[in-house]
């Protein structure tokens, strides 16, 4: 893994300063710049739901990739940074070095709030209370609440033998399906990952509530467009009041039991928690369909993860595949901070209300100082560089986030991906229909229009 080795600039004229002793405000060109290079894709695509259109759009015209050239631009025109920059009513500040993406990740909750305006504005559409945008003083109540339900610290949940078995039976029921038609596609899949993920947090009784998922799915749609779209409340209340009753039934097995279970406050507000899981799962969902591609295109790996799936659920490489599909295609591209009070850089200060952003693409493709910037290294996982395990040193590679504000069902999310990968190429023989050169990837990939041609294992 390669170490911080940012340079300090290449000579190029100073960017104007917005005020005396504040971080460089970029130039009018390179703001429009960085709105349509960088920003503007992310917003495209849906932050809360994706749009297939828009994410086939980017796909073919590899606009993720442009972001990226467009950050390495920045760092050679203005040195290690941040920079600021302006959209009306908002300052926004590009964090353009490792040490500054350890530092803003690290300082979560204060002075760099994950609960940020424009979550705020976005999630209160559908989990208000949810952790990740209360104050620090909430937080502090229902952080803990997720990480013991979801069992942040253990690769393997207490309820594995409950979710390997759910996932067993939907994959089998899924291939056989796919056995008709000969084809693997997006729909059949995502049919068979909700009925998945539905038993896998609130029991076996909501395998077929497809109810549940849609009504989140409305809400969320509406969160895209935050502020701007008013809030549904009566149906975010029949929302959670079917959550409600799923955790006073607590069926054995599931994250609803935990959740019924587990001591909380009321403060902690557990049912507010549950929305945020489901959200968490649908990128997993891309992620996963994502690695098949890589899996299924890279001389080898089918037959690694087929040996290993004798050792299940204790599967490290097919973990360090999802994680491979995360760095390369970040689910969430940009890790958004506020400043809860002002902040010193070394080139200026940032008032409080500044949004800090880390667009993790730059950092996870930056074939400068990562040799494996664009290829498929399952290997920089399995060195000892797992989620939440780096030193401060560590090359940023941050596909869920990190320091105190690290996704807390990160292994849960990685056990279901890890598993419904291994059993699809156990139990059959997949072929990308549009085959990836995993030594040269896109800078985008739509999951969506993903195919696979499906044939008995031989």
């Amino acid at each position: 893994m390669p170490r911080d080795t940012t340079h300090a600039g290449s000579g190029q004229p100073s960017p104007d300063r917005d005020g005396a002793g504040q971080v460089p405000l970029l130039s009018a060109s390179d703001h429009a710049r960085v709105l349509t290079r960088v920003l503007l894709s992310p917003v495209v695509k849906g932050p809360i739901v994706r749009r297939p259109g828009p994410v086939n759009l980017v796909e073919r015209f590899d606009l993720d990739s442009a972001g990226v050239r467009e950050m390495q631009r920045l760092h050679e025109r203005y040195g290690d940074g941040p920079v600021q920059l302006r959209i009306p009513g908002r300052r926004l500040a590009l964090v353009l070095t490792p040490a500054d993406v350890h530092r803003v990740l690290d300082g979560t909750p204060e002075p760099f709030t994950p609960a940020t305006l424009e979550k705020r504005g976005a999630l209160n559409h559908f989990e208000p209370e949810s952790s990740l945008v209360s104050s620090v003083q909430e937080r502090r109540a229902r952080r803990p609440l997720n990480e013991e339900v979801l069992e942040s610290s253990r690769p393997v949940h207490s309820h594995a033998e409950v979710m390997t078995a759910a996932i067993e039976r939907e994959v089998t029921s899924l291939l056989g399906h796919a056995d008709f038609t000969g084809t693997l596609d997006w729909d059949g899949f995502a049919t068979a990952w909700w009925r998945i993920v539905r038993q896998i947090v609130l029991g076996a009784a909501a395998r077929e509530d497809h109810q549940i998922t849609d009504d989140i799915r409305r809400l969320r749609r509406r969160a895209n467009l935050a502020y701007a779209m008013p809030q549904n409340r009566r149906l975010r209340e029949s929302f959670l009041a079917q959550l409600r009753r799923y955790v006073e039934a607590a069926e054995p097995g599931s994250l609803a039991e935990m959740v019924a279970r587990t001591p909380a406050s009321r403060d902690a507000e557990p049912i507010q928690q549950i929305p945020q899981w489901l959200f968490a799962f649908d990128a997993a969902a891309w992620a996963t369909f994502r690695a098949l591609s890589l899996l299924t295109s890279h001389p080898g790996a089918v037959e690694t993860a087929r040996e290993e799936m004798t050792r299940a659920p204790e599967l490290p490489y097919l973990r360090a595949t999802v994680l491979e599909s995360l760095r390369l295609w970040p689910t969430t591209p940009l890790l958004l901070r506020d400043t809860t009070e002002e902040t010193t850089w070394r080139t200026g200060s940032l008032p409080a209300g500044t949004a800090v952003i880390i667009f993790a693409p730059y950092f996870h493709r930056d074939e400068r100082h990562l040799a494996e910037a664009h290829r498929f290294a399952p290997q920089l996982w399995l060195e000892g560089h797992e989620p939440g395990e780096r030193d401060d040193r560590a090359w940023p590679l941050v596909p869920f986030s990190d320091g105190p504000g690290i996704c807390p069902g990160r292994n849960v999310v990685l056990l279901t991906c890890s598993m419904v990968l291994g059993e699809l190429v156990r139990q059959r023989s997949l072929t990308a229909q549009q085959p990836l050169d995993t030594s040269t990837l896109p800078g985008s990939l739509s999951p969506f229009s993903s195919r696979f041609t499906v044939a008995p294992v031989r």
